[in-house]
């Protein structure tokens, strides 16, 4: 018996979960904006002690590794890190894009596409495309929408869309073999994932595990004080 677990801070969710060889035990998750650097750690505290764990009882530590949010991605990968460390526990990173499209799998018809998003800002996302098994067939980038995106795809069978590029992306794409299903990120969905990785041994260097933000983070400077950034 092997339990995990698992920390998603990809986007404005802060989610954690607890499961024992892929399956779920217990999660807990908070959707407010701006509250992973407060809210990560009391959140896990609680839901060990409601679920009566202590961080030896696990076997490894997994967390969402990016696209997504740079401050969110940077405190869950921090927070991973810094438990499987000090506790001497394995470290497993799991793609975002795949954690969230892990919720269709098994859901789906044959045939059809999984398309994860993680809304990049302006017009573009960050995206993959997964079959009906959650195998990756278009590798995960960004992605401006604009006329002809995923159009071969759509052309092909039913896409079902997921994530919190939804409403744009549906505002922007009318087509009558696009699906749009209300699913966010969240540490539910990492547990067989990551269970997998578990299993064959497939962990990260804490030293150097780093999140995957797929564009470098940019500081712009202030338009009104060319002082200030």
């Amino acid at each position: 018996m092997s339990k995990i677990l698992s920390i998603e801070t990809s986007i404005a969710v802060c989610s954690i979960a607890i499961h024992e060889d892929g399956k779920l035990l217990a999660i807990s998750e908070l959707h407010q904006d701006n509250v992973h650097g407060s809210k990560l750690v009391p959140l896990i505290k609680s839901l060990l002690q409601e679920a009566d764990y202590s961080i030896s009882s696990f076997d490894a530590i997994a967390v969402a590794q990016g696209p997504g949010s740079y401050t969110g991605l940077r405190i869950g990968v921090s927070t991973a890190k810094g438990l499987a460390f000090a506790h001497d526990l394995p470290l497993i990173g799991i793609d975002s894009l795949d954690g969230l499209g892990w919720q269709l799998v098994g859901q789906v018809e044959s045939g059809s596409f999984i398309v994860p998003m993680i809304d990049a800002r302006r017009m573009e996302v960050y995206a993959k495309v997964l079959d009906a098994n959650g195998e990756t067939i278009d590798p995960l980038k960004p992605v401006i929408l604009e006329e002809g995106v995923f159009g071969d795809f759509l052309a092909s069978g039913t896409v079902y869309f997921l994530g919190n590029a939804n409403k744009k992306t549906e505002e922007f794409l009318n087509n009558s073999n696009a699906r749009y299903i209300d699913k966010l990120n969240s540490a539910a969905s990492l547990g067989e994932l990551a269970y997998r990785k578990f299993v064959n041994k497939d962990f990260e260097d804490i030293a150097y595990f780093e999140p995957n933000y797929l564009k470098e983070f940019l500081v712009l400077k202030s338009k009104k004080n060319p002082l200030l950034l």
